[in-house]
């Protein structure tokens, strides 16, 4: 694999990443009390707890696409 297939396959990945995490960070704006009770009823939560959930999904999603998808683009297109 050379250097400029690697840079286009995390090129890609991360413009996927990025664009499921704001199309999911839009639904769960867009609609995230009648999610939450949803999900409230389908797991017997809280539905402070379902949003509190929510967010640690967003943020562990946003910080495991920069640490695995854009640093290694970042680290190929400096070499």
């Amino acid at each position: 694999m050379t250097l400029v297939t690697l840079t286009t396959f995390f090129g890609w990945m991360t413009v996927l990443n990025i664009g499921f995490l704001a199309i999911t960070a839009l639904i769960l704006l867009a609609g995230h009390e009648r999610l939450a009770t949803l999900h409230a009823g389908m797991f017997n939560m809280e539905t402070a707890d379902v949003k509190k959930a929510y967010f640690k999904y967003i943020a562990n999603y946003k910080i495991l696409t920069l640490v695995f998808c854009l640093a290694p683009y970042i680290a190929l297109k400096l070499m």
